[in-house]
């Protein structure tokens, strides 16, 4: 993977990191169960920190 499609990956990530938090702010407005959501998170900073690290490791 070259880091043009690293940072790509990121970028995405972050536009479905952003999208669920608001998914989470809309249910926590209306009394619903966010655990499946905060789940997603977690995952989503997993895989954002993976490929942050690759990208460290291509650059450096």
């Amino acid at each position: 993977m070259s880091s043009q499609d690293i940072q790509q990956k990121i970028e995405e990530l972050k536009m479905e990191y952003i999208r669920v938090q608001g998914d989470i702010e809309k249910l926590e407005a209306t009394g619903h169960s966010i655990e499946k959501l905060e789940s997603k998170l977690l995952e989503l900073e997993e895989e954002l920190s993976k490929y942050r690290s690759q990208l460290k490791k291509i650059v450096n």
